[in-house]
């Protein structure tokens, strides 16, 4: 018999590292297989934007998520039906921008401190522009626990527009995130920039007074499918995440067709 023949699919052969050898190269397999398979679980979430879960608050609290945060140069929409419907837009509650009998009506969900929400909004602006006779903007709030200013700047942005100036405040507040300036000492200057009652601004936003408001958005938003920011309803269809202009394009064309 040649030295160089291969006995090891012979009938009756052992490994030559016995059963216990086996054992734990089965073992050792089994943990790296289950392993990579949570890995991918977890980079999924990561890049999809989605968090490991949410649970409704009370009235001036916030929720609590791992993960809020979608990557903004993702090369396709995740785009999802809610497991509900999201809540019709209210004339009176809701802040809207753009056209008022626009044929596409985009809610998005937004922390006013997370990135990702400050490049989406560059993009709304932009869509706002491009669709400026077919497309309105409702804005809605969901700040997250680990955002510590996100609370108070809604807050801040409520308090604006009971004097009429949300949208004002609402990219007063969005500049201060690129510029790393969020803190309630900054809306407050913003308030007196913006040619508001800055005692009465002052009164409402150290009072909490509109954090049932604020609530009631995040409250919605999460039966409405949302788990993390930022999170969009194009005529009722969840695009998780900051997708890039072109890509939201293409989800508001197909809604124009």
């Amino acid at each position: 018999m040649s030295m160089l023949e291969d006995h090891s699919a012979k009938p009756g052969s052992v490994f030559e590292g016995g059963p216990k050898a086996m054992f734990f190269l089965g073992l050792f397999v089994g943990v790296s297989t289950v392993t990579t398979i949570c890995l991918a679980l977890v980079l999924g979430m990561f890049l999809t934007g989605k968090t490991f879960g949410a649970t409704p608050v009370v009235a001036g609290s916030q929720v609590a998520a791992a993960n809020p945060t979608a990557n903004p140069t993702a090369a396709d929409p995740t785009v999802e039906q809610p497991s509900q419907p999201v809540k019709d837009i209210d004339a009176n509650v809701d802040h809207i921008r753009g056209a008022k009998n626009a044929s596409v009506t985009l809610i998005t969900y937004s922390d006013f401190e997370c990135p990702y929400c400050a490049s989406l909004n560059t993009t709304l602006e932009q869509i706002l522009k491009d669709y400026s006779n077919d497309v309105r903007l409702v804005y809605r709030h969901f700040p997250l626990s680990f955002h510590p200013e996100a609370q108070k700047a809604a807050e801040a942005a409520e308090c604006a527009g009971k004097q009429g100036k949300f949208w004002e405040m609402h990219d007063a507040i969005f500049a201060a995130n690129v510029d790393g300036a969020m803190s309630e000492d900054a809306w407050k200057a913003a308030a007196k920039t913006l040619g508001l009652n800055v005692n009465d601004f002052t009164s409402c936003l150290d009072s909490d007074e509109m954090a049932t408001r604020v609530s009631q958005d995040l409250n919605e938003g999460m039966l409405a499918g949302v788990q993390g920011t930022p999170a969009t309803f194009v005529n009722g269809q969840l695009v998780e995440g900051a997708i890039p202009l072109a890509s939201f394009k293409q989800i508001i064309d197909q809604q124009l067709q």
